[in-house]
């Protein structure tokens, strides 16, 4: 059921709430938060401000753009107290050792208005188009997956004095300023896991170096390597060049514990990047197949790690974690408006991806404790979507409850659209 109202949201949802309006200064800014909160989490399909205030009987559109355009809180600050509820509980608290993800997304948006749209490389459609682009990063610990912070990317011919602009930060330049926001907060990664794009950026990997980091991280089929032949001889080749040469007796197979088993076939090596040559590493080649001429996929991956736990097994079963970056992706843009905000300052962006963060985390937080299986499900909630759908049956079966004893509201909230209750 689309239609819902602030009244019939469940007591769980208030109590979650409760605990951020610390950050707000005003009832308003109290009531904003509810609002847009409780729209996100909607059934609607369109989560834009339009929508969700038509949608709620009882909200405002014009209050409800003020809260997130021109009332004055920071989305900082609320950021910072949503991870900190999640601390506070045993169930919810970050594991230590956990894997960092760092990766960037992007959507389609029309017009050239939006803080930070531009002709750039949009990975969900996979490729360059009008759009907005995020850096996100994000852990997971083996049990939960958690978003951390969000940066908005502007391409250096967005901004009025190009990348001499102030404003201006590579994409790998706001990764490394979000993996400093986490360890200032004391979380303490055990691995920082990136795709190509971060991995074959030498700048960021010595940035990482730099902090004493450990990475997984993607690397190009083209990336040179060079390491001591028996002979003592040093040999210089392509990582594709070393797939293709070595016999399958090399690789080792393994078995993925996923949704569905899956088995790659992994070569661990040692060698050095041409590129920073007094570095040793240790890179690992994992194909789909048990040979180079029948694998339709291969990846390339490279780490800081000793020799001693960059074994394959350790590779491709700490990597996989990253997909989970993936999944977050999906679920937020399908179900929780990520790409449907209405707005277009930088602050306004900020704040509505900060929102859709708190919206996800709530649902999270209800799965990980328990409270929607207790009493909106008879079966387990071991997924985000079967812990969404959990709690819009909740706020379902409370707004049909309200509806019989407000048919006058009703009636009246329909009205206001032109149509009639009958």
């Amino acid at each position: 059921m689309r239609e819902t109202t602030p009244s019939a949201m469940p007591p769980c949802f208030e109590r979650w709430c409760q605990k951020f309006d610390r950050c707000f200064k005003t009832k308003a800014q109290k009531a904003g938060f509810r609002h847009y909160l409780g729209g996100l989490l909607g059934e609607s399909e369109r989560k834009n401000i339009t929508q969700m205030a038509k949608n709620t009987v009882g909200v405002e559109y014009n209050r409800l753009h003020h809260y997130i355009t021109g009332a004055s809180w920071s989305d900082e600050e609320v950021n910072e107290q949503r991870l900190a509820l999640m601390a506070e509980c045993g169930q919810t608290r970050i594991s230590g050792g956990f894997s960092l993800i760092v990766d960037d997304t992007g959507h389609r948006k029309s017009g050239n208005f939006t803080n930070g749209v531009g002709r750039q490389y949009i990975g969900e459609i996979g490729k360059t188009d009008n759009g907005v682009v995020s850096v996100t990063t994000h852990l997971w610990d083996g049990k939960k997956s958690l978003p951390l912070d969000v940066a908005l990317y502007h391409k250096a011919d967005t901004l009025p004095e190009g990348k001499k602009d102030k404003d201006f930060f590579k994409k790998t330049e706001l990764a490394l300023r979000l993996i400093d926001v986490t360890c200032e907060r004391g979380y303490r990664p055990g691995v920082v896991l990136v795709d190509a794009g971060y991995g074959n950026n030498g700048q960021f990997i010595q940035g990482l170096e730099e902090r004493h980091l450990t990475y997984i991280g993607g690397v190009a089929k083209n990336r040179q390597v060079r390491w001591l032949k028996e002979s003592g001889m040093c040999e210089s080749l392509s990582l594709e060049q070393v797939a293709s040469s070595w016999p399958a007796a090399f690789f080792e197979r393994i078995t993925l514990e996923l949704d569905q088993p899956k088995q790659v076939w992994v070569a661990v090596f040692s060698a050095t990047l041409t590129r920073m040559p007094l570095k040793m590493k240790t890179f690992a080649i994992v194909m789909n197949a048990a040979s180079y001429e029948s694998a339709t996929e291969i990846d390339y991956l490279m780490t800081n790690a000793p020799e001693t736990v960059a074994t394959a097994d350790w590779f491709v079963r700490t990597y996989s974690g990253r997909n989970w970056v993936e999944v977050f992706y999906r679920e937020v843009k399908g179900w929780l408006g990520w790409r449907e905000y209405q707005v277009r300052d930088k602050r306004s962006l900020m704040r509505h991806f900060t929102l859709v963060f708190c919206a996800y985390t709530f649902i999270l937080w209800q799965k990980l404790t328990g409270g929607l299986r207790r009493r909106w499900a008879t079966q387990k909630l071991n997924t985000f979507a079967a812990a969404l759908s959990a709690w819009r049956n909740a706020v379902s079966f409370r707004f049909v409850r309200w509806l019989t004893q407000n048919l006058d509201v009703f009636a009246a909230y329909k009205a206001s659209f032109g149509l009639v209750w009958a």
